[in-house]
C-alpha cells in the first residue's frame, strides 16, 4: 500500500544540542492555552495527531516535537537518545519556544522525559499529564531486550524482514489492533536503512537508571499531575497506574480506560481529549 498521509502540517525545524528536531504547531495563538505534547518509543509525534486536532479544535495552542532519532527528527547515529539526552532537549525546546508554564502531556517514555525535564532540569508546567508512561520498574518487554542486546543482528535483515518486524511490533501494542493505514504511518520513520539503524540504536539506547534518577524524586512535583492508562496495556501492565499515581500525590485516582491497550492517543483520541481538557480547565 501506498504511505498514508502524515496528520499533522509539516514540520518546522530547530537546532538543539546539535540535533535538528522537527516541530509542530496546531490552533489558536496569542492568548490561547498552551499544551506540549511529547511521544514516546517507537512512536513519533504523529502518535498524538488526532488528540492534537481535538485540542486545537478547542482553542488550545498545541506545540508537538519528534524526539531526535525519531520521527522527522535527525536520525544521525552521532547524535546521543538516551533518556537525559532527551530530557535536556525538552527543556531547552520549551525555553527556546518561549513558554510561560505551559500544560505537557506526555506518553510512554515521554513520560520519562517530561518528569525529568520538571524535576531535574526545573522546566515549571501549568499541569503534567501522563498516559502509560514509563517510570516505574520493570519496563521493557523480552522483545526489546532482545533488540538492545542483539542490534548489529536487526540491522542487518533485509528491509522487508525488517519492516515486518517493525509493524508487527506496532501492532501488539494494543489487544484491540491498529487499522494497517496507522500501523504503516507509524512505521514509516523506520523504514530506510537509516530508519533501520535508528529503530535498533533508540531500543539500545533506553535504560532503566534514567528513569530511576526520576523515579526517585516523584513526590517532588511542582505542578497538578494526572495519570492515565490503557486497562488493557499488553506492555506496561496497568496496575503500574494507581502505583504511579500514588507516588506522585496526584489529586485524582488514575483514569483507566478500559479496553484500550498501549497506544491510548490513537486508540481513544477522544476519551483522552476530554480528560485533559478537564483537567488543565
Amino acid at each position: 500500500m501506498e504511505s498514508p498521509r502524515s496528520l499533522l502540517p509539516a514540520p518546522d525545524h530547530v537546532e538543539i544540542d546539535g540535533a535538528r528536531i522537527a516541530t509542530y504547531a496546531l490552533g489558536s495563538v496569542g492568548d490561547a492555552q498552551t499544551v506540549v505534547l511529547c511521544h514516546g518509543t517507537p512512536w513519533s509525534a504523529e502518535s498524538w495527531a488526532p488528540v492534537a486536532s481535538l485540542l486545537a479544535d478547542e482553542g488550545m495552542r498545541v506545540l508537538l516535537w519528534d524526539m531526535p532519532g525519531y520521527g522527522r527528527s535527525s536520525q544521525d547515529p552521532a547524535l546521543p537518545m538516551d533518556l537525559a539526552s532527551q530530557m535536556r532537549r525538552l527543556a531547552t525546546l520549551l525555553s527556546a519556544w518561549g513558554l510561560d508554564r505551559p500544560h505537557v502531556v506526555a506518553h510512554d517514555v515521554g513520560g520519562a522525559v517530561a518528569l525529568g525535564a520538571h524535576l531535574l532540569l526545573g522546566s515549571e508546567m501549568s499541569s503534567l499529564n501522563l498516559w502509560d508512561a514509563v517510570v516505574l520498574d520493570p519496563w521493557g518487554s523480552p522483545f526489546f531486550q532482545l533488540v538492545a542486546d542483539h542490534g548489529e543482528v536487526f540491522d542487518a535483515l533485509p528491509p522487508r524482514l525488517h519492516s515486518a518486524l517493525v509493524r508487527e511490533y506496532i501492532a501488539s501494542a494494543t489487544p484491540a489492533g491498529l487499522s494497517p493505514e496507522w500501523i504503516a504511518r507509524l512505521a514509516i520513520p523506520w523504514e530506510g536503512q537509516d530508519g533501520r539503524r535508528a529503530f535498533s540504536r533508540q531500543i539500545a539506547s533506553l535504560s532503566p537508571k534514567d528513569t530511576r534518577a526520576v523515579a526517585g524524586r516523584l513526590d517532588s512535583t511542582r505542578c497538578p499531575v494526572t495519570v492515565g492508562w490503557g486497562g488493557g496495556d499488553p506492555w506496561l501492565p496497568p496496575d503500574q497506574a494507581p502505583l504511579l499515581a500514588k507516588r506522585l500525590r496526584t489529586a485524582a485516582p488514575a483514569a483507566v480506560l478500559e479496553g484500550a491497550g498501549h497506544l491510548t492517543p490513537v486508540e481513544r483520541p477522544e476519551s483522552v481529549a476530554a480528560h485533559l481538557l478537564s483537567h488543565m480547565a
